[in-house]
């Protein structure tokens, strides 16, 4: 981590972040966290920060949950956290599936979001993906009813993959006829921009949390 990264973690962390492996057992008390009650939404895999915290800043009757597993990248999130003057950001470092299993109640979620994960580009590797069906299922399991799973992707075969496994879960109903178009709020990041450079189309995949099966 650089200085201010670390200096991050030591200045904000108490106060906007908490270890996932470290959690009390049973649901995480959101809104006492928050010191609010609000539409819960979770960002998977929130990487260096910059989407996460431009869309914190804009969302701020949400209270919006990052879980990343990058401790320098939490660090950076901390430090644009702080520049923006963010209070309805909180933090959790560790496994999501571990997060969503036993700290987050099922039907609670407004909406999560993954955006550009982890890719694991050669064909050997797909099995580590994280958008696999038995996650999926947790997820929605995780949504209130009429809650928003948004997805993007500048891998071809993994945006195939995630609308497949997606259009499979029973809970979700795909808002669009395959891929949703682009929204503007969503900021473009600098894995998106090279991705563009490279000639990579990004997709964008939006389902919607079903009352019940």
């Amino acid at each position: 981590m650089t200085v201010g990264q670390q200096r991050a973690w030591e200045h904000s962390w108490p106060r906007l972040g908490r270890k996932v492996a470290e959690l009390p057992s049973g649901p995480l008390d959101i809104a006492g966290w928050f010191g609010r009650s609000a539409p819960v939404l979770l960002e998977i895999g929130s990487g260096m920060g910059e989407t996460t915290a431009q869309l914190a800043a804009a969302e701020p009757e949400v209270n919006y949950l990052a879980v990343e597993v990058y401790e320098a990248g939490l660090g950076q999130l901390m430090l644009r956290a702080e520049k923006l003057a963010l209070d309805n950001l909180r933090l959790l470092h560790g496994d999501a599936v571990l997060l969503l299993s036993h700290h987050i109640e099922r039907d609670t979620l407004s909406g999560v979001r993954i955006f550009f994960p982890d890719p694991w580009p050669k064909k050997r590797h797909h099995k580590r993906r994280l958008v696999q069906p038995e996650f999926i299922a947790l997820v929605a399991s995780r949504l209130a009813p009429g809650g928003m799973l948004h997805l993007a992707t500048d891998w071809a075969d993994y945006a195939e993959q995630m609308l497949t496994v997606c259009s499979a879960e029973p809970l979700l109903r795909n808002r669009f006829p395959d891929w949703a178009p682009r929204p503007g709020w969503r900021p473009v990041t600098k894995f998106e921009q090279r991705a563009n450079e490279e000639g990579r189309v990004s997709r964008d995949l939006i389902f919607e949390r079903l009352s019940s099966r």
